[in-house]
């Protein structure tokens, strides 16, 4: 860490850009956005980030920006600001000099808010609470910035630049994932250098995944109900920083262990996505503390109530909501998104809470400014964007609703997936749109079929154990009295509430977590697969782990190495096989049975047990829970591998059959008749070995003809035909 020059020269007027505290090699540049502020001083600390040791009033303000220049000042330096105004909640503003604030662009961090009533810009415990006045200086309890040198060497780094349709999404936690993986360095489990460790990067890329969507990794602030309750912020939403990585996820301290992790993963095929949290701050409400924003002007980085300048809206659920309507708002957030691509090789966002991101004032709006602004930059827009459609303000959801080129999380996958394996009356008609890509959500403005992100489970709720093994939820670890969490997560324990040594009721979670997979792999739409999922994670029940940074949330590696866990991830590895095999399973195009890939034969067919296609009354039924889909797509064109001197297109055709009856059911397959053979069985015995689809002893056709077991799922495939 670099200290301060002994003799401090002089500030100089600098510039306005780049914002944030820009090292050029000779000194470093300081600028920071206020409007309303009437004076900006920098403070300059000493290694141990306890004592100031400077500061400067910034000598000019250029369109709203403060800014000054300081020779000598090198990397490692820790700094902060201060920022004088007016002090007037009631008309949006909170200027407390006392308070020091971080620099919203600060790249790096060097400590950690220590709590203290000294962090609030009002009397903690005032009866006029926050139009009271506080005048102890919260320096000491506050993490400092740090100047940083961004020179790192890739050696001819390259994105994989995956298509979408061959998108295979993985999401995990950088601490979760690693901190009981085997073969990894105690000092860096739980940071990015574990994700450069071989170990993970073979299991990834032995699973098939394409792309490692990572909770969130930016710089967070510890709750004090948390901290006080002896639990964490565990999940990460609750931002500190938009430019720093999490100090606690960096092993050796240093920004370039993150970038190299990055680069390992690349040289593996794999993309990183990164969850970004721009719809609130860690500021809270109005009664919250002033660390950043707020203190340095709270009427321009927050939406306020309307003729209530006091109160801050509260669309998010976390006390504030960002402006995103304001121009120097987007400014901020389109230069922290760039900086991750640029500075880092980021592959992708997912946007939490993105309903948020698109509010302008009459309400959501895809044509909103954030949205225009993201997908017309050039280097935001050949990048993989990722929104999760709602919040918990007004007309908060809006799945189906962005613009095109953002993809968007599909909870109504999730939920009439979940529906439909439980048994529940009237899902055959819903699950067969999740399975096309939920083109009656998606398919407008010429949207891809990728745009739908089709997932059973995710980080907020159960894993896909729990999933079947629980009907209600245990978060009283939490210390909430088991009231966090939602009391409506479509679950089914089958008999047993949690783990049990019944051989009929494990057979029967086998074969539904099994059928889970298949139809979020062999659906059309962009799969995303919960990391742990694959061998059989637990969270014993509590869907919402948020605060849990301990074993119950951290990835048992060793149910890896058990004959059901092994079993399990084989058997997510062929699907996931499966599905890059066949484009009838992957395509980007919304099929529909208009299209003829095959001479006669719709790309799409629906129909039930008997063979025949599903008819309006057969689609009423509301009992009926066995279906068929056909789907057949172009493969490869002519003289391609394995067709030499043919003409027209190799065509992919695949039949997936599904029962969620309680009892086994006999398929009669459709006409025309093809040559299908079982490429994947829910019902295959645990323990089963497989080599290139070809599971021993699974069930195939007869006389065109096949038993599809209670509660499971079958994939067909035909040998490849050519279309005319």
């Amino acid at each position: 860490m670099s200290t301060v020059a002994r003799t401090l020269p002089a500030m100089q007027p600098g510039s306005a850009y780049p914002l944030g505290a820009c090292y050029d090699g000779a000194g470093t540049n300081f600028a920071v956005f206020s409007a309303h502020a009437v004076k900006v001083e920098l403070c300059l600390f000493d290694a141990s980030g306890r004592h100031e040791v400077a500061r400067y009033t910034l000598p000019e303000c250029t369109n709203e920006i403060w800014h000054g220049y300081l020779p000598n000042v090198h990397p490692g330096t820790l700094y902060g600001y201060r920022a004088y105004g007016p002090y007037r909640p009631e008309d949006g503003h909170r200027f407390n000099p006392n308070k020091l604030l971080l620099d919203p662009y600060a790249r790096q961090l060097h400590g950690a808010v220590r709590w203290s009533d000294a962090l609030y810009g009002y009397r903690y415990n005032s009866p006029q609470r926050d139009l009271s006045f506080d005048r102890r200086d919260s320096a000491p309890n506050m993490p400092k910035g740090v100047v940083v040198d961004s020179a790192f060497n890739w050696h001819g780094d390259a994105p994989p630049s995956v298509p979408w349709e061959k998108t295979v999404i993985y999401e995990a936690h950088v601490r979760g994932l690693s901190m009981r993986a085997p073969h990894v360095a105690p000092k860096e489990r739980g940071t990015f250098a574990a994700l450069a460790n071989p170990y993970l990067i073979e299991h990834f890329t032995r699973l098939g995944i394409t792309a490692l969507e990572l909770l969130p990794v930016h710089a967070i602030l510890q709750d004090r109900r948390l901290v006080n309750a002896g639990l964490s912020n565990y999940w990460g939403y609750n931002t500190l920083s938009f430019f720093a990585p999490e100090p606690r996820y960096l092993a050796d301290g240093t920004l370039n262990e993150m970038r190299h992790a990055i680069r390992q993963l690349h040289a593996a095929g794999i993309e990183v996505i990164l969850d970004v949290v721009y719809n609130h701050t860690c500021e809270e409400s109005e009664l919250g503390p002033t660390l950043s924003w707020r203190g340095l002007d709270n009427a321009t980085y927050y939406r306020l109530h309307a003729g209530n300048y006091r109160h801050l809206v509260n669309d998010t659920g976390c006390g504030n909501t960002l402006a995103l309507s304001h121009p120097r708002v987007i400014h901020m957030v389109m230069d922290s998104l760039r900086y991750w691509v640029q500075e880092f090789h980021v592959d992708g966002f997912r946007f939490d809470l993105g309903a948020t991101l698109g509010r302008e004032q009459h309400g959501f709006d895809p044509g909103a400014g954030f949205f225009d602004a993201m997908m017309q930059d050039p280097v935001l827009s050949r990048v993989k964007l990722i929104s999760e459609p709602w919040d918990l303000g007004p007309g908060g959801y809006q799945v189906g609703n962005h613009p095109a080129g953002i993809a968007e999380w599909n909870d109504r996958f999730r939920d009439h997936v979940r529906c439909f394996w439980r048994g529940d009356v009237a899902m055959r008609g819903a699950v067969a749109a999740r399975l096309l890509g939920s083109a009656d959500m998606f398919n407008h403005h010429r949207r891809r079929a990728w745009s739908s992100i089709n997932f059973v489970t995710a980080h907020d709720g159960f894993t896909l154990n729990d999933l079947v093994s629980y009907s209600q939820k245990y978060n009283l670890a939490n210390g909430e009295d088991n009231r966090d969490g939602s009391n409506d997560n479509k679950s089914c324990n089958w008999g047993v509430e949690g783990p049990t040594g019944d051989a009929q009721v494990n057979a029967t979670r086998d074969k539904i977590r099994r059928a889970m997979l298949m139809t979020l792999m062999f659906s059309n739409g962009t799969p995303m697969l919960l990391g742990g999922d694959e061998f059989g994670r637990t969270q014993h029940g509590n869907n919402n782990a948020y605060c849990q940074d301990n074993e119950l949330s951290w990835f048992d590696w060793s149910l890896l190495e058990t004959d059901a866990g092994r079993a399990l991830f084989d058997f997510t590895r062929r699907c996931i096989a499966a599905r890059m095999r066949h484009a009838s399973l992957r395509g980007t195009r919304f099929l529909t049975a208009s299209f003829r890939t095959l001479q006669g034969v719709p790309d799409i067919g629906w129909f039930d047990e008997t063979g025949h296609e599903m008819t309006q009354d057969r689609w009423n039924f509301a009992e009926g829970r066995l279906l068929a889909l056909r789907r057949l797509a172009s493969e490869r064109h002519a003289g391609s591998a394995g067709s030499p001197g043919t003409t027209g297109a190799l065509v992919s055709a695949t039949l997936l059959l599904l029962n969620a009856f309680s009892e086994d059911r006999e398929f009669v397959l459709p006409q025309p008749v093809m040559a299908w053979r079982t490429v994947i069985d829910a019902a295959e015995a645990v323990g089963t070995t497989a080599q290139d689809f070809d599971p021993s002893g699974a069930r195939q056709p007869k006389r065109n003809r096949i038993v599809v077991a209670a509660h499971s799922a079958i994939l067909l495939e035909a040998d490849h035909v050519h279309a005319p």
